[in-house]
């Protein structure tokens, strides 16, 4: 068996965040990289400030990667959004203090992304008060601890460009950045008043109305200020084509709800809208031509997409012939540079037809590295195909380039020579790109093959926040990491007794498959003991794993055995 090390133990738990044994924390840069004249214009949308709406009623902008929205009522404030993080909620709110110093009341969520819930505790003081949202909202916070979370975490950091330095992160396209760096605290408070379709309540004489909107998260919200004419519209429309897909991976975004959502937007007439990203606008002439465009740009993509599957268009010939028209596609609101269509109509077609493009070559294609030899064959041999490779960068062919070394590094990973063209026309791509989140991809992915960039999830959590989070994720997440190939010969039963929450969880480790019942199963070769927060903490790392397992944890069928079976979940991406 591989020996076992504390830091192969903290690996196999560490399923809240992909915390590591080694710390990453330079930024990746590159000499002379360079930025489309477009995407340095959109960074003047994020300049930092706080900009009044109407009377009551403030939006700080550029703070982090949302919006957060002051409303002043008579005898308080109520907070719609809080930040990415602690630090970036603070920062807002004592700029939010130099404009009125009432007590805050109430804080609403417009919906469950991190950059929108993460900072909340900087505006509770501790103190109990009323978190509105989306009676799912609080599942989707849950999620943290999903079973995607290695894989969306990377795919993250690599769309927002965490990694990079300034001349590589221009913008995030619907923000300055995803100001999270490795010492950020994140602090979500939990919802308190949550409902189904709409809510209407009064908080210190401002008057409100909360309406599910689903878009671009089945959550979603928006917040109608009737007295004022103000709607908060949450992230169904900011001044950029919409995410219907984000390339960091998502369910399905069901568009078709998202357009029937700015319908309800429109069919009141506000006078001012303050989207959660980017800045407000005022004029009901305006705002209605604004949504009006938006929502169209949505349907036109949906409906011409789901008119060329019909027409037997595979997903390949569909990113290609859907174009918005142009009197949209002029549209500033519509601009891309945070979604794209491309990628709308390939989320589209995935959404409803699934992953068969119709083409009976790809029921049964060759696996990647027959492909690439097959490849190499038809060029004449790996050599040649390497300079056809060289070929394909000299005539900037760049795309070209990352499909023929795509074959190359299947065949020879270590093949310098490929991974420097590689490298090269993945910088070309992301610094010709006007969609930040295609840049930082691109340029990330360079600084990861060429720099030896590792990616590692940034913040922590309070320990307030990872009590809160519900023990299955945790389990769950045990049961995606286990290592089939060490537990192929396996069959261990593993109980957990939490007497603090009176939870019990067994791990039954059976071939290659861990089972998990939430309740103590019979015949347990080990049978661990501890408080649940203690346990939470030391996942979180919290906590030093060392002393925490020697002290907290009672453990009935040895300690050895039982850091072996923890050693089984030491997923392979680390």
């Amino acid at each position: 068996m591989k020996p076992i090390t504390i830091c192969s133990v903290i690996l196999s738990v560490s399923i809240l965040f992909l915390f590591s044994c080694r710390d990453q924390t330079k930024k990746a840069g590159f000499e002379n990289i360079k930025t489309v004249a477009d995407l340095e214009q959109h960074s003047k949308e994020f300049t930092k400030r706080v900009e009044k709406v109407t009377n009551g009623v403030y939006v700080a902008i550029g703070y982090g990667l949302a919006n957060s929205i002051l409303l002043e009522g008579d005898d308080g404030v109520i907070i719609v959004d809080t930040m990415e993080s602690i630090e970036t909620a603070t920062d807002v709110r004592n700029a939010f203090t130099q404009i009125t110093q009432k007590p805050i009341k109430a804080i609403i969520y417009t919906h469950n992304h991190a950059d929108h819930v993460f900072g909340a505790s900087a505006f509770t003081d501790g103190r109990q008060i009323p978190v509105y949202a989306h009676e799912t909202t609080s599942s989707y916070i849950d999620r943290i601890i999903s079973i995607l979370r290695p894989v969306i975490t990377k795919r993250s950091m690599r769309m927002f460009g965490n990694f990079l330095d300034d001349d590589g992160l221009v913008n995030a396209g619907i923000g300055p950045k995803l100001y999270i760096n490795k010492d950020s605290v994140i602090g979500v408070v939990r919802p308190t008043r949550t409902f189904e379709d709409t809510l209407t309540d009064e908080i210190a004489g401002i008057r409100f109305t909360m309406v599910h909107a689903p878009g671009e998260t089945p959550d979603q919200i928006f917040i109608w200020l009737p007295d004022k004419k103000v709607l908060l519209s949450g992230d169904n429309i900011y001044k950029t084509f919409p995410n219907l897909y984000t390339i960091r991976g998502t369910q399905h975004r069901d568009v078709t709800k998202w357009v029937q959502s700015l319908d309800k937007i429109r069919a009141l007439r506000p006078e001012y809208l303050v989207p959660s990203h980017t800045g407000p606008i005022s004029g009901s002439e305006k705002i209605y031509k604004i949504l009006t465009d938006y929502r169209d740009a949505i349907a036109y993509v949906h409906d011409q997409t789901i008119r060329g599957m019909n027409m037997g268009l595979t997903p390949d010939e569909l990113a290609k012939t859907v174009h918005l028209p142009p009197h949209l596609a002029k549209s500033p609101y519509l601009s891309e540079f945070y979604g794209t269509v491309e990628w709308s109509v390939r989320s589209i077609f995935d959404g409803n037809l699934g992953w068969f493009d119709g083409n009976p070559t790809t029921l049964f294609p060759l696996s990647p590295l027959e492909h690439a030899r097959q490849m190499a064959n038809l060029a004449g041999g790996e050599s040649k195909l390497q300079n056809q490779t060289k070929t394909a960068f000299e005539k900037k062919q760049y795309q070209w380039v990352l499909e023929l070394t795509d074959h190359l590094l299947r065949l020879n990973p270590k093949n310098q020579k490929a991974i420097d063209l590689r490298v090269k026309s993945l910088i070309a791509l992301g610094e010709n790109q006007s969609n930040p989140n295609a840049r930082h991809y691109y340029l990330t992915c360079a600084a990861e093959l060429g720099q030896d960039l590792v990616i590692r999830q940034l913040g922590k959590p309070t320990s307030e926040m990872v009590h809160s989070l519900p023990m299955k994720g945790f389990f769950d997440s045990l049961a995606v990491n286990l290592d089939a190939e060490k537990s192929a010969d396996m069959n261990l039963i593993v109980g957990f007794i939490f007497p603090d929450s009176n939870e019990n969880y067994t791990v039954h480790v059976r071939r290659g498959v861990a089972e998990i019942q939430p309740r103590l199963m019979k015949n347990l070769d080990i049978t661990v003991t501890v408080p649940s927060t203690i346990w939470k903490e030391m996942l979180a790392k919290l906590r030093n794993p060392v002393t925490t397992i020697a002290t907290e944890f009672d453990i009935k069928g040895g300690k050895i055995k039982f850091l072996q079976f923890m050693a089984l979940f030491s997923p392979e991406y680390e």
